[in-house]
């Protein structure tokens, strides 16, 4: 009897652990979607991709130095060593085109744009979004070129007013 006492309390401590555990890592999650840092990189990237969809060449320039400095403040602490190095990895990629972009005439700011849009799709596949985001494609623009966005409306960066509609979603990022 006393055995079976012992088993019982045994096996709800496993039950209870588990479902610590399982409430610990849904918790954790979802702090990565809340993550202010990520928040403001992809704030930037939102108004630096609004300023290519308008062919604002200064206020991309502008914009590109911001989002620089939010990228450099990015903390990947709380990410496992896999996630850690993919991000920073990433980061410095992402940096070293904004910082391009902040000092290029609109034609190279959107060469730069079509990479730093890459590292900021593979961001969020690792660190989540705020809200739904839309990946969305161009095929014209060198070759096929993504962007992300907050709307599923086509406004294309890459072509601006020339080519404002050019492209479409290619997937929900939830």
């Amino acid at each position: 009897m006393k055995n079976l006492k012992i088993s019982l309390v045994a096996i709800l401590f496993l039950v209870i652990s588990s479902t610590n555990a399982q409430k610990k890592e849904k918790i954790n999650h979802r702090n990565l979607k809340k993550d202010a840092k990520v928040e403001a990189i992809l704030s930037g990237y939102f108004m630096l991709k609004d300023a290519l969809i308008s062919n604002d060449e200064a206020k991309a320039k502008e914009l590109a130095a911001s989002l620089e400095k939010s990228l450099k403040n990015l903390d990947v602490s709380k990410y496992t060593d896999g996630q850690k190095l993919e991000l920073k990895d990433i980061i410095v990629d992402a940096k070293e085109h904004a910082e391009h972009i902040s000092k290029s005439p609109i034609a190279y700011q959107r060469e730069h744009f079509k990479v730093l849009s890459k590292n900021m799709i593979d961001m969020v596949a690792i660190t989540g979004a705020f809200n739904k985001l839309y990946e969305q494609y161009c095929p014209m623009y060198k070759k096929g070129s993504a962007w992300l966005s907050m709307s599923k409306e086509v406004r294309n960066p890459y072509y601006g007013s020339k080519m404002l509609k050019c492209g479409k979603v290619q997937r929900e990022i939830n």
